[in-house]
């Protein structure tokens, strides 16, 4: 996530006017939570002791031993209404306090595993308002770390220069000779471009095992909201392919977004 972006503004949609009205509440208490603890994780002006503290706050309060974080009371009420699981929630923190305490990923393997937190809960969580089955899990986690990494690429200078965080797999850097400093330029070399465009391949790879993802679905509103996401996402990795995210912006215009996800709604 980044600074001052909202529901609206996503590079995804975030329950969107495709969602049944019933399930956009608790929807939007997990983003809304999620926006909170991303805030602290990322960009409050504090010690990271003192954002650990937060994000303890925030898991204490999920958890029931504490009423100290409002975001969290809020999502806590809204699960219980809907006896839902806490786990993702929980998580889902795990995520931003490996954020605090973490700051460069070692391998691939380990991206992975970081989109199993920071991700995969996320869809996880839509998955059970909606009352779908279990069984649906592992195509949508691999939609979620599609959409992890992605975003990942697209802000991997912003992300390095502001918050000295690199998602880049360490070893990938290294293989081709690259220091982490390279992502604080304003132009990939090509090293670094052939790395972006193999993990935006990987990515790609993934989408391939979500494409079914929305065909599981009983809730067909919900299933148009998964067609729409997964076509932004598949035309991204393919622009990640060629485009260099340190020298523009790679993100989709709103007519061509509004384009891609009319084409997969109707599809």
């Amino acid at each position: 996530m980044t600074p001052n972006r909202t529901a609206t503004t996503e590079n995804f949609p975030v329950a969107s006017w495709l969602i049944r009205p019933a399930n956009r509440a608790p929807i939007m208490a997990f983003y809304r939570f999620a926006r909170a603890a991303d805030d602290i994780a990322d960009h409050a002006p504090i010690p990271p002791a003192a954002k650990l503290d937060r994000l303890e706050a925030m898991r204490a309060t999920i958890a029931g031993e504490a009423e100290a974080e409002p975001t969290s009371l809020a999502l806590r009420e809204a699960m219980a209404a809907r006896r839902l699981d806490r786990d993702h929630a929980l998580d889902l923190l795990k995520a931003f306090v490996r954020d605090v305490t973490t700051p460069r990923t070692a391998t691939y393997d380990d991206l992975l595993d970081y989109c199993a937190k920071s991700a995969m809960p996320v869809g996880r969580f839509v998955l059970d308002v909606h009352g779908e089955d279990r069984s649906t899990w592992p195509a949508s986690d691999a939609l979620c770390a599609a959409l992890q990494i992605i975003n990942h690429l697209q802000d991997c200078g912003k992300d390095f220069r502001e918050m000295g965080r690199v998602y880049i797999p360490d070893d990938m850097l290294n293989a081709a000779g690259l220091d982490i400093d390279v992502l604080g330029g304003t132009r990939s070399p090509p090293a670094l471009r052939t790395i972006i465009a193999e993990l935006a391949r990987r990515a790609e790879a993934l989408l391939a095992q979500s494409a079914p993802f929305a065909a599981m679905l009983r809730d067909r509103r919900l299933a148009a909201e998964v067609r729409v996401i997964q076509r932004l996402a598949e035309d991204l990795a393919c622009q990640l392919q060629v485009r260099d995210p340190l020298a523009e912006r790679v993100a989709h215009s709103k007519p061509r977004a509004a384009w891609l996800a009319l084409t997969a709604v109707v599809a």
